[in-house]
This record gives structure tokens, sequence and C-alpha cells, in this order.
């Protein structure tokens, strides 16, 4: 079944407000934001100059609005190096070192293909000497390898080739990014860390429509259609991504909404529209940025309906996912390993299922981390000898010995109505399966083979942080505080909207923390972490817990 989808007229109206918002943050030296200054708080240049572009935008062609984007590109070129680069800072302080920042680069570069002709003529020279500076350095040193940052740099790249009169850059450019388009799985995504990723595969669909939007170059509009495919089915129906199969980040709830390129296809206009249609009705508001993409470059068209929009689907992608609807349920599990990636971007593939219920929300899964075994779907060995070290900025992510923490090959189950994957660990299988029924979930853990050291399952659960948690006759407001207890008995445990009984020996810990990559030291917080109840496993004795909605 296919509707129709059009730009919202809210994407205009929440347009036009933030401007008024933005104008009020420049500094006297054109800078935005707050201090510490960095250069991304400059990318508020596109969203003012596609409202003062915009013919029905109340900002439309508004003296002080380009006056602001004018200043706005100069704090830029005043701030750059003699190789056109600006200190990659965070607003913690932390500081990474020199960076061609693309994010600043590529909405600099748009925005003066916009306005140049109404620019100043000393302003013009700046801004086209800086932006010059920035793009040979980029041409000769960034497009290196298909990444996320490149194929963002390559778009811009091909943006500033048609500005600058600079052909050899536009064929580079759009080389580069035909090749990033051929590089994608079949299933509509891009490898990071030899997998699958689902947040970062955003970057790669919003360069490649960025692209299309300025080169009209059909031979990136399939791989822009299976993105948004890929998307469809591994959304959640609240609107937030499925982490399963996600090698670089974690759960991260609230509705995600993706980019114009992913307007290409029905497909994607139906998930679109899914998307704002949640958005709005939480009363939220659509980001600046955003929504000046969107009427930049966003596809009118017919819109399909999305799988998380259905009482029923199931669907493969090929040999290493699934993901099942059943109303109000909705489960994934993924048969995706990969080496443990010795860096720390690439998150160790170890957690394979997650459960999601309509009212509840997500309440099973959340997705991998590092250093922190208790996130794994199953662990043979000694999950203490694997931790992060508080404060260490370098950790070795290798694994260790005494405890295998991340399977060494997974396969889907044959059939579709029992979600279930095999896992191999050492010399023992592993199997989780999931089913599904109207009024209660069932995860079942087992193992077959020989089983050489300590064999546990874990689950791991979603917290709210300030809602009560009942284990038993037993009840906290959920914070900070360290739980951790072993039930003698059959227990039943009650958080937010869903109930979770579980075996007597089974046990429960609160908080099991991820080391977060984007912290220099990796220390993360309580809001970060998990719930995790661990079952011990023996050969041919499985272990099951069961979901349904609180009382």
């Amino acid at each position: 079944m296919t509707t129709q989808w059009a730009p919202e007229p809210e994407l205009l109206q929440h347009l036009d407000e933030a401007v008024t918002m933005i104008l009020t943050t420049q500094k006297e030296n054109g800078q935005f934001g707050s201090e510490p200054w960095i250069s991304t708080d400059q990318n508020v240049l596109w969203p003012l100059t596609v409202a003062w572009s915009q013919s029905g935008s109340r900002h439309f062609h508004d003296e002080p609005v380009l006056d602001a984007i004018v200043r706005g590109g100069l704090a830029l070129q005043e701030a750059q190096d003699e190789n056109g680069m600006w200190m990659f800072r965070k607003k913690d302080y932390s500081e990474w070192g020199p960076i061609r920042m693309p994010w600043a680069y590529s909405r600099w570069i748009r925005a003066f293909a916009v306005i140049k002709d109404q620019m100043p003529t000393d302003a013009h020279q700046k801004w086209a000497d800086g932006l010059q500076l920035g793009y040979e350095g980029i041409a000769e040193h960034q497009l290196t390898h298909i990444h996320n940052i490149p194929t963002h740099h390559a778009m811009a790249l091909y943006c500033a080739g048609q500005v600058f009169d600079r052909p050899t850059w536009c064929e580079q450019a759009a080389d580069f990014l035909r090749g990033v388009a051929s590089a994608q799985s079949p299933h509509g995504w891009w490898a990071e860390h030899e997998g699958p990723v689902v947040a970062y595969n955003f970057v790669y669909a919003e360069a490649l429509g960025t692209y299309f939007a300025m080169s009209g170059d059909e031979q990136v509009l399939p791989a822009l259609e299976r993105a948004a495919t890929y998307h469809a089915t591994f959304t959640y129906p609240d609107g937030s991504c499925v982490e399963t199969i996600d090698g670089r980040n974690p759960y991260h709830d609230g509705v995600r909404l993706g980019n114009a390129g992913l307007t290409r296809s029905a497909a994607g206009r139906g998930w679109t529209a899914q998307q704002h249609r949640l958005y709005l009705a939480q009363g939220q508001r659509f980001d600046a940025d955003y929504a000046a993409s969107m009427l930049a470059d966003a596809t009118s068209g017919d819109a399909e309906i999305p799988p998380g929009a259905r009482d029923v689907h199931t669907q493969r992608m090929g040999d290493q996912a699934l993901t099942r609807r059943r109303a109000p349920w909705f489960a994934c599990v993924s048969a995706y390993t990969v080496d443990i990636p010795q860096n720390r971007w690439g998150l160790d593939r170890q957690s394979f299922f997650s459960l999601y219920h309509d009212e509840a929300g997500l309440i099973a899964g959340g997705g991998n981390s590092k250093l922190q075994p208790l996130w794994s779907t199953f662990t043979l060995g000694n999950t203490e000898l694997l931790k992060h070290t508080p404060g260490e900025e370098d950790p070795d992510f290798a694994a260790v010995d005494g405890l295998i923490h991340c399977p060494q090959s997974a396969k889907l189950g044959e059939d579709d109505e029992t979600v279930l994957v095999d896992l191999h660990y050492g010399s023992a299988l592993c199997t989780v399966s999931l089913k599904l029924d109207a009024e209660s979930a069932v995860a079942t853990f087992s193992a077959a083979g020989e089983i050489t050291a300590t064999l546990a399952a874990h689950v791991t659960l979603l917290p709210q942080i300030g809602e009560s948690l009942q284990i038993g006759e037993q009840s906290w407001v959920l914070g900070d505080e360290v739980i951790d207890m072993t039930f003698a008995t059959s227990t039943t445990i009650s958080h937010g909207r869903w109930q979770m009984s579980c075996g007597p020996g089974s046990r429960f810990h609160w908080p099991a923390l991820p080391h977060n990559p984007y912290r220099k030291d990796g220390h993360s917080t309580s809001e970060e972490g998990r719930l995790v109840v661990t079952l011990p496993l023996a050969s041919d004795a499985p272990a099951s817990v069961g979901f349904h909605l609180a009382e």
C-alpha cells in the first residue's frame, strides 16, 4: 500500500523560528555558539543560508541574516591554520588534533554556492581563499579510502568543483562517490570495521543524496534506494534505530530522523513520513540543519508503509539478520560476527538479540560495547578478566585468555516463525531463540557440545533512570546505586512498563557500564549502562526468561 509524502510545513516553520535564535548566539568576531568555540559551531551557516534563500521564509533575502552568514564564514577562514585545518575540539575542552572538519567544510561551501554573488568583494575573496585552501588539502589527502568522513568530504568537494570551476575536483569526487555506491552491501549498508552500521549509515546516504541533488548522477540512485529499505527495516515501531546489527553505536532512544537522500524512493519517503509523524507527535521541533537540508533537497512522491508500522512482518537480511514484527512485539536477531576490533571505534560484536514492545519500548538488547563482557549474549569463562580501568585513555582492546565473550561464528535459524540464532564459543554451541505471542514473549538460552569453562547467558535490559525497579519484594528508584544479587528462587523483575520472570540461580547486576569511545578516558554514566540478568548454563539444560507488560 502506498500513500503520498511531501515536506511538511513544519520544516520551514521550525527553520524560521530557529534562525531567530541562532542569530542571538553570534559574537562580534562572527563565531556562533557557546564557549569553547569549535569549528562545527559554524554549521549554522547552512540553515541560515537556506532560510535566506527560500522565498517562503520570513528571512528571505534579509540583510541581517546575510551579514551573519558572511561574518560566520570569515570566522572559519580566520581560524584556519596554514593547511586549512582547525583544532578538533569538543565542548568538554578535550582536543583531538588538527582536522579538516568535514561537517563544517560542507556547510561552508554550500553556503558559498548560494550567496557568493551577494557578498561584499573583500569577504567574497577571503571566503574563496579559505575554501580553496581547505579543498586543495581535501582533494590531495582526504579521499584515501571509503569511510563516512571521506564520503562526506567527496560530496562537498564536488560542490567546490562546481563553485570554483575546478572540473578535476568534480571528476575526483564523482569517481569516489560512485565507488562508495558500489561498495554498499546488497542489503543497503556500508561496512565499518568489517560489518554493518546503522547510525553511521545515514552519513553515507546523506552524502550520496546531496551529491545527487547537485549532479543528477543516477548511478548512485540504486544505493540510495537500498539504504532506504535497510533503514525502514531496522527501525523500531517507536521510530528509534535497531541497534542489534550496529558495529559502531549502541542503542539510543528517540525518533531517528534521516536525510533528503532517503526520500529518493517510495520506501524512503514512507519511512520519512513515519519518522516525521512520530517526531511531531512527541512535540519535537525539527533541528535547523535538518529542516534546511530537507527543504533544499528532499523529493516528494509515493510512500510505502514501513515494516514497523505493520502488525505482522518478517524480513531476513540474507543470512546475517532477521527482524520479526508480531504486534505488539518486534524482535531482531543478528548472525554477524567479526574479529574483535583493536581500536576504540569498532565495537565488539557481542550482543545478538533485541526485544521491543509497543507500550514498553525497547526492553532487552541495547547493542554492543567494548571491555564489558556482561553485554554479551553468552560468555565462556571468567567475566572479571575483561574490564575498563577508570581513567585509561589507551586501553588494550584485545581478547583475554580465560574468557570468550564474542563468538567465532553464528547462523540464523531457518524457520522464520522462530526467531533463533546459533553461536559458537570455543567448542560450545549456544542458541538464543525468541517466541512472540500476543500477551508475552519468551527468550530461551541453551548450549550443547563440550563446555570447558563457566558458561552463562546474559540478558541486557534497558534502564529508565528515576523509575521504580522492583525485584521480588524489594524496590528501588533506579539511580547510581549498585545492585548485585543472586536469586535463590524464581523471581520477577519489574521496571517501567515491563515485567520479566527468571529462574533460580539467576544473578542481577546494575549498572553494567560500557566503554564510551567518544570520551578520551572511555568513562560512561549510569544512563548509558544496562541492567543485566545472568543465567548460568549447562549442556542440554536450557534457561528461559519471560516478558510481559507490568500490571
